[in-house]
């Protein structure tokens, strides 16, 4: 596995949650680093990415406002804030890398190359 994507787990509607992603091959300092996530019966979708080139950021629509990626180089990890969860943020979470460096959001999904194994978010009262 190259990456590791942890943090999913139960959140009340309108709360919040932080994913992880980790990794022991990567520095993930200088690659683009991609959110996904699929829910039962669908497919997966985009969600949020942030760069290698200057940080910046590419937040899907259906997140804006209430998501957020950002990285702590110090940890080695990009984190996935999830806020005012909504019962259809419901899904598993997936982090994934195209594993070229100095590459920028958006990247095609077919160039990501390297994926976690996924983390369940769970949203219910």
């Amino acid at each position: 596995v190259q990456l590791q994507a942890s943090g999913g787990g139960l959140v009340q509607p309108g709360g919040s949650r932080r994913l992880s992603c980790t990794s022991s091959r990567f520095t993930l300092d200088y690659y683009v680093i991609g959110w996904f996530r699929q829910a039962p019966g669908k497919r997966r979708e985009g969600v949020a990415c942030i760069s290698e080139t200057n940080d910046s950021t590419y937040i899907s629509n259906h997140v804006k406002g209430r998501f957020t990626v950002s990285r702590d180089s110090a940890k080695n990890t990009v984190y996935l804030e999830m806020n005012s969860a909504l019962p259809e943020d419901a899904a598993v979470y997936y982090c994934a890398t195209d594993g070229v460096p100095g590459s920028s959001c958006p990247v095609a999904y077919d160039d990501y190359k390297y994926w976690g194994q996924g983390t369940q978010v769970t949203v219910s009262s």
